[in-house]
């Protein structure tokens, strides 16, 4: 039988024309690196990598954001990253305490909910 392995990627959806509002987010605040796409896919959207995370910005026209379904990080300094996000006016919530974490949740520009963890 043939298992899962692991995440190629995770795609988030925006509205047409967000690809540079999301460059700004996940590149100069989260410190991610545009890569190209492959070019037989739509120009519309852009790809991002950070380590072993892929993440794939998708064009929706009938873009809605995920404010319950959602991708979560796990990152090496949460606290410098939620500093990092609240100094750009990104509002950062806590939740509910997951054993062995500390965690918050942010929303992308386009309300897209997003999870950050660090091992505790």
């Amino acid at each position: 039988m043939t298992g899962l392995l692991a995440y190629d990627h995770v795609q988030l959806a925006i509205p047409r024309g967000g690809e540079d509002r999301m460059r700004a987010f996940f590149v100069d605040l989260i410190g991610m690196r545009e890569v190209p796409k492959p070019d037989t896919l739509s120009p519309e959207g852009c790809w991002f990598e950070a380590g072993a995370v892929s993440l794939h910005i998708g064009v929706d026209p009938d873009f809605r954001p995920a404010t319950k379904a959602h991708p979560a990080f796990l990152v090496g300094d949460l606290e410098e990253l939620r500093a990092r996000l609240e100094a750009a006016d990104v509002e950062c919530r806590a939740d509910k305490p997951v054993e062995g974490y500390q965690r918050f949740f942010a929303d992308d520009p386009f309300g897209n909910r997003l999870e950050f963890m660090q091992k505790a």
